[in-house]
């Protein structure tokens, strides 16, 4: 069982959500007000409510399955927002007022719909067909009854009734598609003039009274989070290393000898032989080697008739017919005293009668390949290197076991576990919850951001171990965290800084180089405007001076322009051109002259593309529609407790 679930990770991910979100269902049509004990309402839905319990075990659910299709590298961090925890929220909502609805409408659905719909699931399939083993191999493997699992599927199907017939038969006009479609490939031929704000920067000077005019109106920008220095013992190849023995000479020699096909190829004759077969009389054996001796006689003066003197004469069956050809050989594949006589020749040259097992040969070489590759001495780094990572391997697990009870010994400290592993224990500063700060944003210490292990340690894992009551608290040691196959990490809270403001002899320099790139956007908008102005009163045809070379445009094609210079170019009036209209941007200020403009062409792909894609935007919409119709009727509303459910964890105190 734990064998097919291993191979079929993704499927079994599939029959998770399958499985999950029925029971969700069931639960729903069940009642959702049957929790007691202390809980709280967080929103009115009609008759019923949306429970804090409920709320946290939907979010537990989320944090597993983000969690678990990431490897463990997802950060719960994104998910603790007000954002999206009313995303959740609202979710629920959705879920209970259309399990409301399903209720109060009764519906349901037959047996053959049902059966149609598992028959569907492609998972539950082999060759494009339902397969009754595989579906019972997968619900064995799940430990879930065929019973629930066709209720579950049930109570889904009956909830996609709600909604399902909405956005299926949502239309789309053919004028709409039409318009869309010229809208997109309608042309604009333009030009360009861009006002860089680079340009200006050394025309704004910034004074200390700029700076801390700025600091003192924008504190708030300048929040840091809580972070904490850390120090942490990293084990990998490279630290596995470093407590290797010394390879000797031999040690080498001999693995260059036992894996000596990775580093030569052995010589190779490509043959091709005359076989007469030996009877077991000795007379027979005599007139057979006579024969094999006149053959090799007759050939060594002309080689070039080999073959057909093999189709002719050879009594090997299976060779005669091609010519005797035999194939490339190398040495230890045959008997010794035929691999002599064959690796003796040079190309070209036909042996004598060479007795072997089964008779008389007589060979040719057609092409000989002498051993090629790295002798002992060229190979030898390479030998040494790849011995070392084998003994790295098995150090690195010797030492990851070790590890895992070490970190225990001792929790309040890395400097035991470090010593007895030969590790060093490392630190780094600047560790958010979310995030590693910039340098220039801590107080001492190595920066974790440039540090060489910046990556291992802003995984999420890692940032959480952090913040776990156990290392934040109590200042414990974490537990071994594998980052990735051949790469751990134990972590422990030295220091914690509390969220603050960067003091401004720290954000002076940020301060600076924000005003300066503002004042010089302003600049280059500022010239930009009034280029614009004045050639908005100029006539004529003539390109005006800086603007750069036509290009042709569309909504589909927007030759890599940005969509403030694409919507600037499409929003001109082209009732006289060329018109110029302008836009500002992150890097300054563009003119756009507008040159010619062209109505879109009918293209049939593209029109059955929007077509669906309009379609389904439209059945989406008028499923929310329906849905806020709901809302309405259930007389949705927020309670006071839902406030503060949607602050992140670390604010609800």
């Amino acid at each position: 069982m734990f064998d097919f679930i291993r191979t079929h990770q993704r499927l079994m991910q599939l029959v998770l959500l399958i499985l999950i979100l029925p029971s969700f269902a069931l639960i729903g049509v069940s009642g959702y007000t049957n929790y007691v004990s202390g809980d709280h309402d967080l929103v009115a839905v009609g008759d019923s409510a949306i429970t804090q319990q409920e709320f946290d075990e939907a979010r537990r659910n989320q944090l597993q399955r983000m969690q678990a299709s990431s490897g463990g590298a997802f950060d719960a961090a994104a998910l603790d927002t007000p954002q999206a925890r009313s995303a959740l929220l609202e979710s629920l909502i959705e879920r209970r007022l259309i399990i409301d609805e399903a209720s109060k409408e009764r519906f349901s659905v037959s047996d053959a719909m049902l059966r149609e719909a598992i028959a569907s699931i492609p998972e539950l399939q082999e060759d494009g067909r339902f397969s009754p083993q595989r579906y019972n191999q997968v619900l064995a493997s799940m430990g879930v009854s065929s019973r629930d699992f066709e209720q579950g599927q049930r109570a889904e199907l009956a909830l996609q009734r709600v909604l399902g017939p909405v956005g299926a038969t949502a239309g789309v006009p053919a004028t709409v598609t039409q318009a869309v479609e010229q809208a997109l490939t309608a042309q604009r031929t333009i030009r360009l003039r861009a006002f860089d704000s680079a340009d200006y920067a050394g025309q704004i000077q910034i004074s200390e009274a700029d700076v801390k005019a700025w600091y003192d109106a924008n504190q708030q920008q300048l929040q840091l989070p809580e972070y904490v220095s850390a120090d942490y013992l990293l084990l990998d190849e490279a630290a596995a290393m470093q407590s290797l023995p010394e390879i000797t000479e031999s040690e080498m020699r001999a693995y260059y000898e036992q894996n000596k096909a990775r580093y030569v190829m052995p010589a190779r004759v490509q043959v091709s032989h005359i076989l007469i077969e030996a009877p077991e009389g000795a007379a027979q054996r005599d007139e057979a080697r006579g024969k094999a001796e006149e053959i090799a006689k007759r050939l060594a003066a002309d080689p070039a008739q080999f073959a057909e003197v093999a189709k002719a004469e050879s009594q090997d069956a299976g060779t005669a017919g091609s010519g005797g050809r035999l194939g490339w050989i190398t040495k230890g594949s045959w008997p010794q005293s035929l691999e002599d006589a064959v690796f003796a020749l040079k190309k070209g040259e036909v042996s004598g009668a060479v007795e072997g097992p089964d008779g008389f040969h007589v060979f040719l070489a057609e092409d000989v390949q002498a051993e090629a590759g790295e002798t002992f001495d060229q190979a030898k780094a390479k030998v040494q290197g790849e011995i070392r990572r084998q003994l790295a391997a098995d150090r690195y697990a010797e030492m990851a076991t070790r590890l895992t009870d070490l970190v225990y010994d001792d929790q309040t400290s890395l400097q035991p576990a470090a010593q007895a592993l030969g590790l060093q224990v490392r630190s780094a500063n600047g560790i958010a919850r979310d995030r590693l700060l910039a340098a220039t944003d801590i107080e001492g210490g190595k920066a974790a951001a440039q540090s060489d292990d910046a990556q291992v340690l802003d995984d999420p894992r890692v940032r959480r171990a952090l913040f776990s009551s156990q290392s934040y608290t109590d200042k414990h040691n974490s537990g071994v965290i594998e980052i990735s196959p051949g790469v751990m990490v134990v972590v422990r809270v030295n220091q914690i800084t509390p969220a603050h403001v960067l003091p401004l002899e720290k954000a002076g320099d940020q301060i600076r180089e924000r005003l300066l790139a503002e004042r010089s956007r302003d600049a280059a908008r500022k010239a930009g405007e009034e280029a614009l102005a004045a050639l908005k009163g100029q006539a004529g045809n003539d390109v005006p001076e800086g603007f750069g070379s036509s290009q042709t445009i569309s909504r589909v094609d927007p030759q890599g322009l940005g969509k403030p210079v694409l919507d600037a170019a499409f929003g001109a009036d082209t009732q006289s051109m060329p018109a110029y209209v302008g836009v500002e941007g992150g890097q300054g200020y563009v003119i756009v002259r507008v040159e010619g403009a062209k109505s879109g062409q009918a293209d049939p792909m593209l029109q059955a593309s929007l077509s669906a894609q309009i379609g389904q935007a439209v059945g989406m919409a008028e499923q929310a529609a329906v849905l806020q119709a709901m809302r309405e009727a259930a007389k949705v509303r927020m309670l006071p407790e839902a406030e503060k459910a949607l602050q992140p964890e670390e604010q609800q105190g």
